[in-house]
């Protein structure tokens, strides 16, 4: 049984340390406050809960220490996707804009950078529709 609860735990830890990771490096690389807001807070609602199961299966038994814990996983549920949400909608009412990009802007942008080379490669005398 202390085998299981261990490999349960490390499981908890590997997890959860993967989504810190991988929200930290969506919140390097996420081109707007939207989706950097979603990376946040999908590692806050995923990640936290899974540390904290970790910590709770590494205890030897369940303690006060465990109810703290378990309380604290029940706040940080309640109130991230909460927060998440008030700040969105408070950035949206400001006049931000989230950023979007459609298939047919990226192959419009791809065919102007193209027909932008061309040009420069014969001395400009190609016209480009």
């Amino acid at each position: 049984m202390d085998t299981l609860l261990n490999f349960l735990s490390a499981s908890c830890f590997l997890i959860g340390g993967f989504l810190c990771i991988t929200g930290g490096v969506g919140l390097l690389r996420f081109p707007d406050f939207f989706t950097r807001v979603h990376a946040a807070g999908v590692t806050e609602t995923l990640a936290t809960p899974l540390l904290i199961t970790g910590i709770i299966l590494n205890q030897p038994d369940l303690s006060l220490d465990s109810i703290k814990l378990l309380m604290i996983m029940l706040i940080v549920l309640a109130t991230n996707p909460t927060a998440s949400h008030a700040m969105t909608k408070a950035a949206l009412h400001g006049g931000l804009v989230p950023f979007t990009r459609s298939k047919g802007d990226a192959e419009k942008e791809a065919k102007k950078q193209t027909s932008q080379k061309n040009s420069s490669e014969t001395g400009g005398d190609i016209s480009t529709p």
